[in-house]
């Protein structure tokens, strides 16, 4: 690892004792041994998601972000703050399992669908409008049948 020093004797190596996940998955904290003077430290690695949006700008992923999207289109539905932020870690999840550091913004909308469609599917329909672009009946009609033939299958 380029950089890392042992922080007691600043020997260039170290050997990797144990690895876990933390903070939902976005970090991993190792143990680590300095072959040296053989004293213990621990390291965090996090990984960074990015976001690029149709400007080109890029900026990091935020979980705010999807929360606060997807609140209009649930405005005056059963759904809670708790039920946002799960469904924005999960979206983040999603994301971060396809083991990318960019992702395009109108990406992360295709990721908030199916998640929002299981928690409340009238605020499924209003997000999916907006980001679908639906221009006609026709779209809603079509939207609310693929809801429908959902329902068919479960039952």
């Amino acid at each position: 690892m380029s950089g890392m020093h042992c922080p007691f004797c600043r020997h260039g190596d170290s050997r990797v004792i144990d690895s876990r996940t933390a903070d939902d998955g976005s970090s991993i904290r190792r143990r680590r041994q300095c072959p040296e003077c053989n004293r213990r430290f621990s390291t965090v690695e996090t990984f960074s998601l990015s976001v690029v949006k149709r400007s080109g700008v890029v900026e990091p992923f935020s979980r705010d972000k999807i929360a606060s999207g997807v609140r209009k289109a649930c405005q005056g539905r059963p759904v809670s703050d708790d039920d946002l932020a799960l469904l924005a870690q999960k979206v983040e999840e999603s994301i971060r399992e396809k083991g990318i550091a960019e992702i395009d913004a109108t990406d992360i909308g295709v990721e908030i669908l199916q998640p929002l469609r299981e928690l409340d599917e009238i605020a499924y329909l209003r997000f999916a409008s907006v980001y679908q672009a639906f221009d006609s009946l026709d779209d809603f009609e079509k939207a609310i049948e693929s809801l429908r033939e959902g329902h068919a299958d479960e039952a």
